[in-house]
């Protein structure tokens, strides 16, 4: 099972971050919120990813090329130019960095990064490089294969971004800080894929995954609900990337399901 991650947007309504760097290489603990994503599914046994680079993509590239040499102890020799690594904490990951265009939309990014699944890869799962969940993606995965439809989409139902009040007349009986938004269930950002949906994507870099492709889908009873009750969070805003750094330094962070 590889992961597609879309990595090539240009973040914009996080601005005070991505105007010097791709949204996916905003920290999160010193590490970008694209690594966190990646331990996620890694913990779930999927250890393959292909990341779709669009804007100052060659960060993301310079990041990996060099992630080995940051988590090693090393000894390097000026004189003879060489290096003796003596300690490697990386992980067993297999990664491609594609190109896909810094103008180019979901569905076009999507569609140029499928020629990088291999022959035997029936189905795959895709996200978006800026939110974290504590999403059983395994589950996921298990549940797409068992119902046999083309694609499986994980439902969220976010935080309330204001406190709720439980009155009865003018009396608060109970005041909930972040309650769960009862507005209904969203798109999570967690999709797992049949190749085949290759078919609903146009040839165009205009293409918008969320747009025809998926609702081609649904109206032709091919898409699925994963429901999630879980921990749920993007990293959309200035604020967004604050409460996600607050809950890490607390070690808080419902996300890091790993050891």
């Amino acid at each position: 099972m590889k992961a597609i991650i879309l990595a090539g947007g240009l973040g914009t309504r996080i601005a005070e971050e991505t105007s010097t760097r791709p949204k996916p290489m905003v920290e999160i603990g010193g590490k970008p919120i694209l690594w966190h994503i990646m331990k996620i599914y890694a913990q779930h046994g999927v250890s393959e990813f292909i990341i779709c680079l669009g804007y100052k993509g060659y960060m993301i590239k310079e990041y990996f090329f060099n992630y080995a040499l940051h988590m090693s102890d090393v000894t390097i020799d000026l004189r003879t130019g060489t290096t003796n690594v003596h300690r490697n904490d990386t992980e067993d990951w297999k990664i491609s960095l594609v190109d896909t265009g810094s103008d180019t939309m979901t569905g076009g990014r999507l569609r140029r990064a499928l020629q990088y699944l291999g022959e035997d890869d029936k189905d795959f799962c895709l996200t978006y490089g800026d939110g974290v969940s504590d999403l059983d993606v395994s589950g996921a995965i298990e549940f797409h294969r068992s119902h046999g439809k083309k694609a499986t989409v994980t439902a969220v139902r976010p935080a309330s971004r204001y406190g709720q009040l439980a009155l009865v007349g003018d009396t608060v009986e109970a005041f909930a800080e972040k309650p769960v938004d009862e507005g209904g269930w969203i798109n999570g950002g967690f999709f797992v894929l049949d190749r085949s949906v290759s078919r609903y994507l146009s040839n165009s870099d205009e293409c918008v995954w969320e747009r025809e492709p998926l609702e081609r889908l649904a109206a032709e009873g091919e898409l699925r609900s994963y429901f999630h009750d879980g921990f749920w969070q993007p990293m959309d805003t200035l604020r967004d990337r604050q409460m996600l750094e607050g809950m890490w330094e607390r070690r808080e962070a419902a996300w890091k399901i790993w050891a």
